[in-house]
């Protein structure tokens, strides 16, 4: 089994590098050699490696300044470091900096070998160890869901009452507001949390690939059924299937879904026998049930059955206190998947210029928005003028009061260009504005007048 990684050699000397490194490329790793402290740092700042071996008397830029610098681009890269023996204590000196491991020259290859594939290993556990604790602090509703506001609050409480009831939860809200994020929290606070979590999006499959996906098939049940599948119910027995944007499931489908909401039976396509699973039903969606089941697009008795606990999703614009602590959180784990970023984090007044904003996408907006920024802001804070470029088209206007907050407009001020913002936003048209804000049409003209409009 040849071995897997990308290694950088520092080594002033070329034939010392090369006497290093074509072994390494010979057990299978990926190896770039550095002639130099200088190159090595740039190659370092360029792409990401799995571990670095350096020499550490080198011309100009030493071993100690590679080890500064590779840590700064990545502190859990291993750095092992190569001396002569009149080099010990400088070696001792960067163990205590971080260095991983340091070898006297002149040293056998086989023990490079061996140090190297373990400096791995304990990288790839480090990660993994993260990974878990990542997953952990997801199964928590506080690792997950983020917000101290009075709405968050008090959806917090439902999770917790909820939670260990066996009952379908129907979650309502705005696209992007975090009803998968409820759906976990539901499942991982509650008797199941052992069990799996499966989530399905039942708008992203057309409706004979959607009746596979939940119920499974047989062999050659139709057309490329090569092999037989189990489906996500039989997947999610004992535990949760989350159903996102139920309302927009077929007609046909959803008489299936009520068959195991009322007896836990489900039927594979093309199979002749059905089996029983125990499955716990979180459905989310945006959409107006009722209006669907007036419409006849959506079942009424499936709708009772789902609608027995349902949760309201607070839309970002009901919980703007809460985007401090989103932004907060949003950079924290961009930078965990961004490691090369230089931003720690956004001024007050970008803060709150976000804050105004409409967010008509929610929270997932809100976090593409933050992901943009920790890829592309150039310094370690984020200003307005980094923030502006990331904006939606619309949001140049639709900053009055993000504006006012920064320079403390009067009052009148801010009544005049919220006006103004709203006759936008209709398209110009002032009658429909002075409907929407309960005004008289001939106060839109007047302060028109007062702006020089």
């Amino acid at each position: 089994m040849r071995a897997e990684g990308r290694i950088l050699v520092v080594d002033d000397h070329v034939e010392m590098g090369r006497m290093l490194s074509d072994p390494l490329t010979d057990e299978g790793y990926t190896v770039d050699l550095a002639t130099g402290g200088e190159e090595a740092i740039r190659l370092a700042r360029a792409r990401l490696y799995d571990a670095v071996l350096t020499d550490l008397r080198m011309e100009k830029v030493d071993g100690l300044d590679v080890l500064e610098a590779v840590r700064a681009v990545d502190p859990d890269v291993p750095v092992l470091l190569m001396t002569a023996f009149g080099g010990v204590e400088s070696a001792v000196e960067a163990m205590k900096r971080g260095a991983y491991h340091y070898f006297t020259k002149p040293f056998r290859l086989d023990e490079v070998l061996v140090i190297l594939k373990r400096a791995l290993a304990d990288r790839r556990l480090r990660a993994e160890n993260r990974a878990l604790r990542q997953a952990a602090a997801e199964r928590s509703r506080l690792g997950a869901l983020v917000g101290r506001s009075a709405p968050m609050r008090a959806l917090y409480e439902l999770i917790e009452r909820v939670a260990h009831s066996g009952a379908a939860v129907l979650l309502r809200g705005e696209s992007g507001s975090g009803k998968e994020l409820v759906a976990r929290a539901l499942h991982f606070e509650g008797p199941r949390a052992e069990g799996p979590f499966v989530a399905v999006n039942c708008t992203a499959l057309p409706h004979h690939l959607l009746e596979s996906e939940l119920f499974g098939h047989v062999k050659g049940a139709f057309t490329g059924a090569t092999s037989a599948r189990r489906g996500l119910f039989v997947e999610a027995d004992r535990g949760t299937l989350f159903l996102d944007e139920i309302g927009d499931m077929p007609l046909e489908l959803q008489a299936r879904l009520l068959r195991v909401l009322e007896d836990g039976e489900i039927r594979a396509v093309g199979a002749d026998a059905s089996r029983t699973v125990d499955v716990r039903i979180v459905a989310a969606t945006h959409q107006d049930l009722e209006a669907r089941v007036r419409e006849g697009r959506f079942r009424a008795d499936l709708f009772y059955r789902l609608n027995v606990v349902t949760l309201r999703m607070p839309p970002l614009r009901e919980r703007r206190e809460d985007i401090p602590l989103l932004v907060e959180h949003f950079i924290s784990r961009s930078r965990a998947r961004n490691p090369r970023s230089r931003l720690h984090g956004l001024t007050p007044d970008a803060v709150a210029a976000l804050a105004a904003l409409p967010w008509p996408g929610n929270v997932r907006e809100l976090e593409n928005l933050i992901e943009r920024l920790v890829v592309l802001a150039p310094g370690e804070t984020a200003g307005l003028d980094d923030l502006r470029p990331h904006l939606p088209p619309e949001a140049a206007e639709a900053q009055p009061l993000a504006a006012a907050q920064q320079e403390l407009w009067s009052l009148r001020r801010l009544e005049a260009e919220y006006i103004a913002w709203m006759v936008a936003r209709c398209g110009g048209n002032k009658t429909r504005a002075a409907e929407l804000l309960g005004i008289d049409v001939s106060t839109i003209h007047r302060r028109e007048r007062e702006r020089g409009g």
